[in-house]
């Protein structure tokens, strides 16, 4: 699919439940966005960007922010 052609409603809304279950761990381990970005390598934008499920999220960024947040992968995906 050409990435001018936006994504259907249904995965920009599960994209943002993502976002908000990223969130949601985040704070709960007690961690700014500025502190799990420089975990793991990228700029606060960005993970904000994916936080907020403005930006789709590779499967390793994925992996990377659950392991520097310490919870399961699945945990932050599960919708």
């Amino acid at each position: 699919m050409p990435r001018s052609v936006p994504p259907p409603s249904w995965v920009l809304t599960r994209r943002r439940a993502i976002g908000d279950q990223i969130r949601t761990a985040r704070e709960s381990a007690g961690l700014t966005q500025q502190q799990v970005a420089e975990r793991i390598g990228m700029d606060r934008a960005t993970y904000n960007r994916i936080e907020q499920g403005h930006a789709a999220a590779l499967i390793d960024s994925l992996i990377r922010i659950a392991d520097a947040i310490g919870t399961e992968l699945a945990d932050l995906v599960r919708t």
